[in-house]
């Protein structure tokens, strides 16, 4: 096992154990998500997210708006033909750091949140990583489709 998938376990179930506890942690996501690179999608990982008894999932109320904020500022960047990826990347980083922090939800929901959070997260980092307009612009479409597996799965 190479030292980047170890980084990736061990980050996990930090993550996974600090967001069951409901602890508030100084660590952000960000700079978990940055110490690993992989390349999945959030379109090969829906595949595994299943519904719940064929509805979608509930989402915590106050970790909503961190992913609705974090879809509107995708979708304002591409609307206004923005060019400046490096900045809508920073601004995703602290949305999603407060999702994180934010997060309650144990059990089965939780879990399949963190099929959706995972790849979601490493698109973000990959986005800030990017070396030009054209890369940017492919993270970007994947970051759209992962807000659409959002919503086809959770609400």
């Amino acid at each position: 096992m190479n030292m980047k998938n170890v980084l990736l376990i061990a980050l996990s179930s930090l993550f996974m154990l600090s967001c069951n506890n409901g602890t508030k942690t100084k660590d952000t996501a960000n700079e978990q998500a940055s110490s690993h690179n992989h390349d999945s999608t959030s379109q090969s990982n829906a595949l595994k997210i299943a519904l719940d008894g064929g509805t979608k999932w509930i989402v915590n109320e106050e970790m909503k708006p961190f992913v609705l904020a974090g879809e509107d500022l995708v979708k304002h960047y591409q609307s206004e033909n923005n060019t400046d990826y490096k900045s809508l990347a920073e601004k995703l980083k602290l949305q999603n750091n407060g999702l994180i922090k934010s997060c309650t939800m144990s059990g089965k929901s939780h879990d399949e949140l963190h099929k959706w959070l995972h790849p979601h997260l490493e698109l973000v980092t990959k986005l800030e990583k990017a070396e030009n307009e054209k890369d940017s612009n492919a993270i970007i479409s994947q970051l759209l489709e992962s807000y659409k597996t959002y919503h086809e799965y959770f609400q």
